[in-house]
């Protein structure tokens, strides 16, 4: 039998959990934990001596994203396993 079939909606879509407010409040707030800490252990040394050239903003930038989009993803497929009709 399908979905429909049984009368059970259809878990939601990736990017619907990943863009709802539960799960960008909580990324958010480990991106900026965890991004702090990881610009700091691998960019500290060049950001400590003065104005930073663009290319260490992109990366201090990229260092932020890691966090956030493994958190985002985390959430998602922890959602979706609590969605299931035998989560």
């Amino acid at each position: 039998m399908t979905r429909a079939e049984t009368g059970a909606s259809a878990p939601p879509g990736f990017w619907q959990i990943a863009f709802s407010g539960p799960v960008v409040k909580r990324a958010a707030r480990v991106a900026l934990v965890v991004g702090v800490v990881l610009a700091v252990i691998n960019h500290g040394d060049r950001l400590l001596q003065g104005v930073p050239e663009w290319g260490l903003v992109f990366k201090v930038l990229l260092t932020f994203c890691v966090p956030y989009s493994v958190s985002t993803y985390s959430s998602v497929l922890a959602v979706r396993h609590c969605a299931r009709p035998d989560g």
